[in-house]
C-alpha cells in the first residue's frame, strides 16, 4: 500500500460517500476535489452541480471558482444562478450537498462569516455565498474539513449555515424538512449525528490515529460511537487517480 497524507485520507473516505445516483451540489475546493474523485473512480453519472447554474459538469481540471469557464465548457447545461437555486436547489432536486467551513460545532452548524465578535471580529471570513440554501434545500448534507480545536468548536461564533441547530428536533422547529448534515469527515476520522441528539459522534477512525488525537483536536467533549469502525485505507488506485486529478488543477 503507498504512503498517503492525512488530507488524501480525508478527501478519499469523503468521495466514497458519494453514489452514481448522487445529484450533488459541490463547494469549491476539497468538496470539488471528493465530488470529481468520486465521479472518476466509482460514480461516473454523478451529476455535479456548481453555484454557477453548470448541471452535470465534467471538469478535466479542478475548477479554482465556481466561474471556471471549464464548468460551463462541459456541463450538460447552464442555467442562470437564480433558476439554479429557486427551481433546481429550492425544488428539492438536489439529493447531496458538499460543503466546508471555518468553524463546525457539534450539531453540524457552519459558521463562514467571522471568527469573534461580528461587530468587532478577529477575522473576517469570505461569508455563507450559497452554503446557508444549499445547507436547507439539499436532501442531506456532507462536510469535509481537517479537525482541530481551533475549527472544531463547543459553539460557532457564527452560524452562517444552518445544521441541526440547538440539537434535537431543534432543526424542525425552523420549518426545515430536509435531513441536514449527516457526515462529517476529516483528516482524522468520520462523524455521523447520534439519532435524538442529533450531537455528532466518531462512528470511524483513520488508520495511524488514536482517540486521544480525536479528543485534542475537538473543542467539545467529543463521544465515540459504540462500535467504532476503523477506516478503510486508500487503494493504490484512489490515491493515483486523486494525486492526477490535483495536478491538474487549472
Amino acid at each position: 500500500m503507498s504512503e498517503y497524507t492525512p488530507a488524501e485520507m480525508m478527501t478519499i473516505v469523503a468521495a466514497r460517500a458519494l453514489g452514481n445516483d448522487s445529484i450533488c451540489f459541490v463547494g469549491i475546493g476539497r468538496p470539488s476535489e471528493a465530488a470529481n474523485l468520486a465521479r472518476l473512480l466509482h460514480a461516473p453519472d454523478i451529476t455535479l452541480i456548481y453555484e454557477s447554474g453548470t448541471i452535470g459538469t465534467k471538469p478535466h481540471n479542478l475548477p479554482l471558482s465556481i466561474g471556471d469557464g471549464e464548468l460551463c465548457e462541459t456541463a450538460v447545461t447552464t442555467v442562470s444562478v437564480p433558476e439554479m437555486f429557486r427551481y433546481w436547489l429550492q425544488g428539492g432536486w438536489v439529493s447531496v450537498g458538499f460543503l466546508g467551513a471555518a468553524q463546525l460545532d457539534r450539531f453540524g452548524n457552519i459558521n463562514t462569516t467571522v471568527i469573534g465578535d461580528y461587530d468587532n471580529p478577529k477575522v473576517r471570513l469570505p461569508g455563507g455565498g450559497g452554503a446557508p440554501e444549499i445547507a436547507t434545500s439539499c436532501g442531506e448534507i456532507f462536510i469535509i474539513m481537517p479537525q482541530s480545536s481551533r475549527g472544531f468548536v463547543d459553539k460557532v461564533d457564527f452560524r452562517t449555515s444552518l445544521g441541526h441547530g440547538d440539537g434535537g428536533d431543534d432543526r424542525d422547529a425552523y420549518g426545515v424538512t430536509t435531513k441536514g448534515p449527516t457526515r462529517i469527515f476529516t483528516d482524522l476520522a468520520v462523524l455521523e449525528p447520534e439519532p435524538v441528539t442529533n450531537e455528532f459522534i466518531v462512528t470511524s477512525i483513520h488508520p495511524g490515529v488514536d482517540r486521544e488525537d480525536i479528543v485534542e483536536n475537538t473543542g467539545w467533549s467529543v463521544r465515540f460511537a459504540e462500535n467504532v469502525q476503523e477506516t478503510p485505507a486508500p487503494s493504490s488506485e484512489e490515491l493515483a487517480i486523486l494525486r492526477d486529478l490535483k495536478t491538474r488543477m487549472a
